[in-house]
């Protein structure tokens, strides 16, 4: 065995090693999040309250309250990241993730066209079902930009640079119509668009939660099956189908999947920004640019930045629970410009 190939599986095994710290560290935060609120729980009782055991009050809490918070936060962050991570190989551009295509701006579309106009004609008022409406108009209308992009790409214009101008096209055209119906609303249903947009983990319920982690578990099958198509990708489009990948159906099935999983998440969220966009170029300083370790690593990544994201969100000014949207901008955007000034390698 040559000193080069020891070389790379030494540092094959400390990317995984890497790897399991991270998710580690994300169940740790996982803890901390099911610990803190207007109740303090010591996260030993935390852990035993899960399983039913300890004080009524600590497992109502525990169970009923911060548990579905919790894992809404892991398989939401988780597929934001993923998706994230899939769209900036397949893109081939560092800047993909669901908001430069259009994705996060075409659900929101989709959820103003259901809180202001089919909610009122057909609900009259907030209920169970109408929530499930908000939801299902919001992916509808995430997965229109997708559409729009891959019918673009369909007319020969796949290139990564157009795929993005693309994105931004339809994000001016989203939220320029969202503006005009807002403005002619009345100020409750307004209130509640606004609501809608700031993203609150707490709205989802455990069958939404669980179909979101079905759809992310599915799509997230798909993206590891394609790892090696990405690492080739990472040469260029040339390279990549020199090697035998078929570039064009990659890119055009990459784009649909990552859409997919995006749209789910954040239809059932609301907008929750760069997750998508942080979590996979925090994950290349750890384990680099190989998408066999770069996938897991920017799953584990993202999860832990929703649940702290999260975490802060309830905990700065409790019992007032900031949007959590709001958060993660606070927190990516500073992150990601050091990221940019200490330099970017593909």
């Amino acid at each position: 065995m040559s000193d080069i190939t020891i070389a790379r599986k030494k540092q094959e095994r400390r990317y995984i090693l890497c790897i399991i710290g991270m998710v580690v560290f994300c169940l740790m935060v996982a803890i901390v999040e099911l610990s803190m609120g207007a109740l303090q729980i010591n996260p030993i009782d935390s852990v035993r309250a899960l399983f039913g055991i300890g004080s009524s009050q600590n497992v109502n809490t525990v169970q009923s309250i911060r548990l579905p918070r919790t894992v809404c936060a892991i398989v939401s962050g988780a597929g934001l990241a993923l998706a994230g991570a899939a769209l900036q190989s397949v893109l081939e551009n560092p800047l993909g993730s669901a908001s430069t295509v259009g994705i996060s701006q075409g659900a929101a579309f989709g959820a103003t066209v259901a809180i202001l106009v089919i909610m009122p004609t057909v609900f009259g008022s907030s209920s169970e079902v109408g929530m499930s409406v908000i939801a299902l108009c919001a992916f509808a209308g995430a997965m229109v930009s997708s559409v729009v992009v891959l019918l673009f790409s369909r007319m020969g214009l796949a290139t990564p640079e157009s795929i993005i101008l693309v994105g931004v096209a339809l994000s001016a055209l989203w939220a320029g119509a969202s503006t005009i119906m807002q403005y002619f609303s009345d100020d409750i249903n307004l209130t509640k668009v606004i609501f809608w947009q700031f993203g609150d983990l707490g709205r989802a319920t455990w069958s939404q939660i669980g179909f979101m982690a079905i759809v992310g578990s599915l799509c997230s099958v798909y993206f590891f099956l394609n790892r090696w198509n990405y690492n080739a990708l990472q040469n260029g489009g040339h390279v990549a189908g020199g090697l035998g990948v078929d570039v064009e159906r990659t890119r055009m099935v990459g784009v649909f999947v990552a859409s997919l999983m995006a749209a789910t998440m954040v239809s059932f969220i609301g907008l929750i920004n760069f997750i998508g966009l942080i979590a996979p170029h925090i994950a290349r300083r750890f384990v680099g640019n190989d998408y066999r370790f770069l996938l897991p690593a920017s799953l584990a990544l993202g999860s832990t930045i929703m649940l702290a994201s999260d975490l802060v969100a309830r905990m700065i000014i409790s019992p007032v629970i900031l949007p959590i949207g709001a958060i993660t901008s606070f927190l990516g955007a500073p992150l990601f410009l050091l990221l940019l000034y200490k330099g970017y390698k593909r």
